[in-house]
């Protein structure tokens, strides 16, 4: 079965802030709208919800919940030939897939949704290999980017460990495809919350792609968020950072 668009989509490849690509036209189109059609209602009780002040997202990793098409495309996904293909775009030659899609799967955003720029955790706590690539599809058609939902990439301050100055932003773009490196302190988000309408939510797919531990592995076990602007002077939420950064 064949599920990319492979003929067709493009690669743009960029360094700046951190090495990614991103592909537009990922998916064929009869595969990215199986997938989108498969998204349970925001109100289904099979979603785990993360609702904070640093984030405010649904989300959902369980193959046994996920409908056929959605089911398929992450077994191919994970599959040999597919992390050829990753290998092929990004020159990494050692990758391994994360099956059990630990803090990936369906993700989706409503009205007021955001996620605070952060670093991912470098270490899999289940697995110990390092998180090395992100891999994230936008899901949502007739998104209008007035209502935001871009992915934010942000540059690093190294005497701070924070994120420096926001770089660029990935507009959601149906069946947009963005890979990239999670390893160069590569500082993402989407700390601004959606404005759409209640009845329109922010869906993407999203898997992780695993390499050895090295010698220089900065090792997080969990996310690493930054304070918006607003939240810089809060004592809660910066306690409230220190506190899960420093969880495992």
């Amino acid at each position: 079965m064949t599920f990319l668009n492979d003929k067709d989509y493009k690669i743009e490849k960029s360094n700046t802030p951190f090495d990614h690509y991103i592909i537009d036209n990922f998916f064929l189109e009869s595969i990215a709208d199986g997938i989108s059609g498969d998204f349970l209602d925001g109100n289904n009780d099979e979603w785990f919800n993360y609702k904070n002040p640093l984030e405010n997202k649904k989300a959902l990793q369980n193959w046994g919940t996920f409908p056929k098409n959605t089911y398929q495309v992450f077994q191919y996904l994970c599959s040999d030939k597919f992390i050829d293909v990753v290998k092929d775009i990004t020159g990494i030659q050692t990758l391994y897939p994360d099956y059990g899609l630990h803090g990936g799967g369906w993700h989706m955003h409503g009205r007021g949704g955001n996620l605070n720029v952060h670093k991912d955790y470098s270490i899999h706590p289940k697995l110990g290999l390092q998180r090395k690539l992100n891999l994230i599809v936008y899901m949502s058609k007739d998104w209008n980017p007035e209502w935001g939902g871009g992915l934010e990439f942000w540059s690093h301050d190294n005497e701070r460990n924070k994120p420096f100055r926001l770089e660029k932003t990935v507009e959601c773009v149906y069946n947009r495809a963005v890979l990239f490196d999670t390893t160069q302190n590569s500082w993402h988000g989407l700390p601004t919350p959606l404005t759409c309408p209640q009845n329109m939510c922010r869906k993407s797919i999203a898997i992780y792609y695993l390499t050895d531990v090295d010698s220089d592995t900065e090792k997080r076990y969990r996310a690493f968020f930054a304070p918006t602007k607003e939240q810089e002077n809060d004592e809660s939420i910066l306690n409230l950072i220190k506190k899960r950064q420093s969880m495992e």
